[in-house]
């Protein structure tokens, strides 16, 4: 894959020469550029802003440089590179969005300052590139560098080599809706606290069901939004009683919270079965 950066700040994107992202890049798995806006302007002070049309406070980000910066990316004109845009205006960026965008050849992202870019710009990558303004989150940074490292980094991660274990992609944390569950490792005592007696018994079915429980707990404290999205024709009978005892239920084919529910009926609610032992 090959992935453009264009920033007026490069040095802000050294972190991804680190780790497993610049690995993969040293390996040849990812073609990673960071691209200079500043080299693209024509005038001594090299400018990248002005002030805007219509008054306001800040500057916004001059259209002929990114015009140029966009022209020498544009690998592909035929396929139309995708052109990411960070920006608090677009589509918020999850894991799906990544599995996504990890099968794309190129990938460019444009990482404004100010306050932005000019609106023109937009509209004529449109000609040359998909483009998707993506939002990290409901905040706002002052660029979008920061966003940028955590996009490639999530994006990255998903390129058969880049990861060791592909295992380990199959178990995080929203591969699968839940979030990942508590992890231990040696001394099973540490400090008083014990790590919990299933994971040290061996029997990997147990385990397993332990496992998932704790991902159910975890995401029914942390997220309830996450366990609504739950497909309810994939619960067996355990994983309802998991959602059970962490406030949801089974209710006419849909997950909802139990304080929702009448209790004088319960009618055609799952409860779960009495006296027997989970797993």
């Amino acid at each position: 894959m090959r992935l453009d950066v264009v920033s007026i700040f490069p040095q802000y994107l050294e972190p991804l020469k680190l780790s497993l992202i610049g690995k993969a890049a040293e390996d040849g798995l990812l073609d990673l550029n960071v691209i200079n806006l500043r080299d693209f302007t024509n005038d001594k002070h090299r400018k990248v802003d002005d002030t805007p049309y219509g008054g306001g406070a800040g500057m916004v980000m001059m259209p002929e440089p990114w015009g140029q910066a966009l022209d020498s990316v544009n690998s592909d004109a035929e396929k139309r590179p995708v052109l990411i845009v960070p920006s608090p205006a677009g589509a918020v960026f999850n894991q799906q969005m990544a599995y996504d965008l990890a099968e794309e050849d190129q990938l460019v992202f444009a990482c404004g300052r100010y306050e932005g870019i000019d609106e023109r710009v937009i509209e004529y990558a449109q000609e040359n590139f998909r483009v998707i303004p993506v939002s990290i989150g409901d905040y706002v940074l002052n660029g979008g560098e920061v966003a940028v490292m955590v996009m490639v980094e999530a994006i990255a991660r998903l390129i058969p080599g880049v990861i060791g274990n592909p295992e380990s992609l199959v178990e995080e944390s929203h591969s699968d809706v839940l979030l990942e569950y508590p992890v231990y490792t040696k001394p099973a005592s540490w400090r008083g606290r014990e790590v919990p007696e299933t994971l040290l018994g061996g029997n990997h079915h147990r385990v397993a069901r332990h496992r998932r429980d704790e991902q159910i707990k975890r995401t029914a404290a942390r997220r309830p939004d996450l366990i609504m999205k739950l497909d309810v024709d994939a619960l067996n009978r355990r994983d309802r009683d998991a959602l059970w005892h962490n406030g949801f239920a089974v209710h006419e084919g849909k997950i909802v919270p139990k304080a929702q529910l009448d209790w004088a009926t319960g009618a055609g609610t799952d409860k779960p079965a009495a006296g027997r032992k989970a797993d």
